[in-house]
């Protein structure tokens, strides 16, 4: 599974137990996809410990490059019989790299102080002021709760004109593309970093509402 996930949703720890449960009674291992882990311990106020192996998770891709990172992930199993085989299928797989130290150095910074936390939460933070400026306007719907830190919402062609021809540049669902501005509405994909700035969600949301 993945948390968040896809949509920017967040899977509560009751679910996440509920579907390891499940993936148990068949005989599955658990994977959790946390390219965005720390988004969703910020969005559930959960422990790291709670959400995975406790949750009945068995190995985590721990991310860190969508959030401040340069190039940098974890593999954390949860089995620690599991960690030679995985150390052995990196290499075979051509993900065992150089000078790995430098990649080492960011995650040891990335877990200092509760740094990988605050990063998200500011993330999300800013989606959230985005979400509440855009929910504003009477021609904006989305399409899936924001819990973490992306959003997916509509609006009229028209106003995406506007808003590229501003600078602002994001993705169109479905692989829609920008022609001139109609009524017809396309769908968006949004997200906000840690280095969001609360100035660009203000402009942003002027422009969409037409100021």
């Amino acid at each position: 599974m993945t948390n968040a996930t896809e949509t920017g949703t967040v899977y509560q720890l009751d679910e996440v137990k509920a579907l390891t449960r499940v993936a148990k009674e068949f005989g599955l291992p658990c994977h959790m996809d946390g390219a965005r882990f720390a988004n969703a311990l910020v969005a559930t106020n959960a422990k790291a410990a709670d959400m995975t192996w406790r949750a009945g998770i068995d190995i985590l891709s721990f991310g860190g490059t969508k959030n401040g990172l340069m190039g940098v992930e974890a593999v954390v199993l949860f089995h620690p019989h599991q960690a030679w085989e995985f150390e052995l299928r990196r290499k075979r797989a051509g993900h065992l790299m150089s000078k790995h130290r430098f990649m080492s150095a960011q995650m040891q910074a990335y877990l200092q102080d509760d740094l990988w936390l605050n990063l998200a939460k500011r993330a999300n933070d800013s989606a959230a002021d985005l979400v509440q400026a855009m929910g504003k306007l009477p021609y904006v719907t989305f399409d899936h709760p924001t819990d973490a830190n992306i959003i997916f919402a509509r609006w009229p062609r028209k106003f995406h004109q506007i808003l590229h021809d501003a600078g602002a540049y994001y993705y169109l669902n479905d692989g829609e593309t920008l022609m001139g501005g109609g009524d017809d509405v396309l769908g968006a994909r949004l997200v906000c970093s840690w280095a969001t700035a609360k100035a660009d969600i203000d402009h942003f949301g002027r422009i969409l509402a037409g100021h």
